[in-house]
């Protein structure tokens, strides 16, 4: 009788979402993100050594790692999905379609999945502070720090959910570099499959975060009449933070480029 009562209340809740305040949804989508990213933190753990037996040989450290990273690039897929839907897909933010300025359009589904991300930043963001230095050391908390910001900004205020969602999309760049990551520990660094991956991934990060990110300005200068209507802090935000990543996102990609430009010449001299 308890089991189905709370059945039905959670039932209800679903029911009753979308008509739920802005701060209750965002709690619920960000618990929910919390828990997807505990869910793909242990089926990596268990799935993995199905496919690489020496997993169980890791010391807890790579394993930690190993398993935090699948949870990052199953983020990275869920949020660069459904930015693709949502800005290419979708007519949320088509400007021929609807007469409400595009820089203040939301949705339910863009705020659930705005909500998620939310969660999955807090909890590696958490995991990061928690095992510090195994997991990355301070520009990855104030990567983390700046896009956790952003987004809930974004999702309490209602403004620039178009723009969160496009440099969101910029973590369909993550599984290649979490992949980079897993070949190097699984001893295959001298494999095909690494070489492919690191040019993938070079060539992702140009498009994705230095392209993009070029684009992205370019937008904000063309629709800057929309973009000065935001109010008080989420103005400024959009204003600052955006070129702060651009900025890690070039360093980065130096980095990238210089590791390839190694790896392809040890691979010329063999």
């Amino acid at each position: 009788m308890l089991g189905s009562n709370h059945t039905s209340q959670g039932l209800n809740i679903i029911a009753d979402y979308p008509g739920l305040s802005t701060e209750i949804r965002w709690l619920i989508s960000a618990f929910g993100g919390i828990i997807m990213c505990k869910v793909a933190y242990e089926f990596t753990g268990i799935f993995t050594p199905f496919v690489f037996g020496g997993f169980i040989k890791l010391n807890k450290a790579q394993k930690l790692e190993w398993k935090n990273r699948g949870f990052s690039t199953f983020h990275a897929l869920f949020v660069a999905i459904g930015s693709v839907y949502l800005l290419l897909v979708s007519d949320l933010y088509d400007e021929l379609e609807h007469e409400e300025l595009f820089i203040k359009r939301r949705s339910t589904l863009s705020d659930t999945i705005l909500g998620m991300s939310c969660g999955y930043f807090l909890s590696d963001v958490a995991m990061i502070i928690w095992a510090y230095p195994t997991l990355g050391g301070l520009e990855y908390v104030l990567h983390h720090g700046l896009s956790l910001y952003s987004i809930m900004q974004s999702v309490l205020t209602g403004e620039a959910e178009f723009y969160i969602f496009m440099v969101l999309f910029t973590e369909i760049t993550t599984p290649f570099v979490n992949l980079r990551w897993h070949l190097d520990v699984a001893g295959m660094k001298s494999s095909k499959l690494y070489l492919w991956n690191g040019i993938a991934m070079f060539v992702g990060w140009l498009v994705a975060r230095i392209v993009l990110f070029v684009f992205f300005f370019y937008h904000i200068y063309k629709h800057i009449d929309q973009v000065r209507q935001i109010k008080n802090a989420a103005f400024y935000s959009l204003h600052t933070i955006p070129p702060v990543l651009a900025v890690m996102n070039l360093f980065w990609f130096f980095k990238i480029a210089k590791g390839m430009i190694r790896t392809l010449r040890k691979k010329k001299a063999q």
